[in-house]
């Protein structure tokens, strides 16, 4: 006869369940704008360029402007196996402009009317392939170095994107209040994410705790700042092409306001778990350290990690404007002048913000580790060693 399951190990399984019909759900769940597409009377699929017509594209320096028309063989589809014409048109802008070469496979739009193609329009290079080899790859790298490990992480991973497609986006076009709404989803995969490492115990408690109110702080300190810095949420790339696609209703100021702080939130947690597990460690060693020995254990493993994390949060915000900062150089354009740029604010409140998070969650989560950990009658939590004797059983 088999043993029950501990309720230790109960606990540390249960969050990959409660993960997994969270995805279950978040699958089946619509996010309400299925009848918004753009295309109603037109079919999207896959085509190969089988050649190339350039004799209408106009040249100017760097800028291209005409068209481009390419012999297409439609991949799949109603029209699979057809051979039609299709029409690149190019704006004149570098970063939104593609061209197309012979042996290409681009994603098209086939407007039709009955049985009868009436226009094809390429809408970009087809990436889908690609996208799906490159991320087959990353979790099966993840499965093979971290075993069970990277299981979760890959669930955790699915949640935060389903999440945030599922829940966040549509929540936020129908003009709910960003702030509000960011709060609530973080905390949720907040609670999830971290539970996914430790399972429903004290540990999961405390790097909640201390996640969480770093990540109040950055929100406050997020909505302060940018009404100092007199920030636009239109600094955030294709919000003003949002607001012409009939969302004049919304809020892009408080959205970026709730963008400082979903952005700065995964930092958080890093930190959060880092010291959470540092204190329990200590405590496993010395259990007969008292809750102020232990919070300061955690508060020193905090001093030493946040030099690391305040620089990844400036490496990861300001990777994507390498190109901004070249032009400053290049025009001469003075320290102060490229301090006062909206867009270069916009991207310090992210940093600085965020790092404010990161330095604040750390006496946070020493905090509340030492004060749950160290409670009398403590909750035996399962060693990695006892789960798997327990699961093997």
């Amino acid at each position: 006869m088999k043993p029950s399951l501990s309720p230790e190990t109960v606990r540390y399984h249960a969050p990959v369940l409660v993960c997994l019909a969270a995805i279950l759900l978040l699958l089946l769940l619509p996010t309400g704008f299925e009848g918004a597409l753009v295309y109603q009377e037109a079919e999207r699929c896959s085509a190969r360029v089988l050649s190339v017509d350039d004799s209408t594209i106009v040249d100017t320096g760097l800028v291209r402007s005409g068209e481009q028309r390419c012999a297409l063989e439609l991949l799949d589809g109603a029209f699979a196996g057809q051979v039609v014409t299709g029409v690149n048109m190019l704006n004149g802008s570098l970063e939104q402009d593609k061209l197309y070469a012979p042996g290409d496979k681009a994603l098209v739009v086939v407007s039709h009317d009955g049985d009868t193609i009436t226009n094809v329009t390429m809408s970009d290079h087809y990436r889908l392939g690609w996208e799906v080899l490159m991320a087959a790859g990353f979790a099966l790298f993840l499965i093979l170095f971290a075993g069970p490990t990277g299981i979760r992480a890959i669930a955790s991973f699915a949640l935060t994107v389903l999440t945030l497609w599922k829940v966040l986006v549509p929540l936020y076009l129908k003009g709910w209040n960003p702030i509000w709404v960011g709060l609530a989803i973080t905390l949720f995969l907040t609670v999830l994410i971290i539970a996914l490492v430790y399972g429903f115990d004290r540990r999961c408690l405390a790097a909640v705790s201390g996640s969480f109110l770093g990540i109040l702080v950055t929100c406050v300190l997020g909505v302060l700042f940018t009404d100092l810095f007199h920030i636009h949420g239109a600094v955030m790339s294709y919000s003003e092409s949002l607001l012409y696609s009939g969302y004049q209703h919304l809020d892009l100021t408080e959205i970026f306001m709730a963008s400082i702080f979903l952005g700065a939130s995964g930092a958080v947690m890093d930190l959060s778990v880092d010291i959470t597990s540092a204190v329990r460690e200590v405590l496993e060693k010395r259990p007969d350290l008292d809750w102020r020995e232990a919070v300061r254990s955690g508060v020193n493993v905090g001093r030493a990690a946040m030099g690391t994390m305040t620089t990844t949060l400036l490496f990861a915000y300001s990777g994507g404007y390498i190109a901004l900062l070249m032009v400053f150089m290049a025009q001469g354009t003075p320290v102060d002048n490229i301090l006062n740029y909206k867009y270069v604010a916009a991207e310090l409140i992210h940093t600085v913000i965020g790092s404010f998070g990161l330095v604040t969650v750390a006496p946070f989560t020493a905090l509340c580790a030492g004060l749950l950990l160290t409670r009398k009658s403590p909750i035996h939590l399962p060693t990695a060693h006892t789960i798997s004797r327990q699961t093997e059983v």
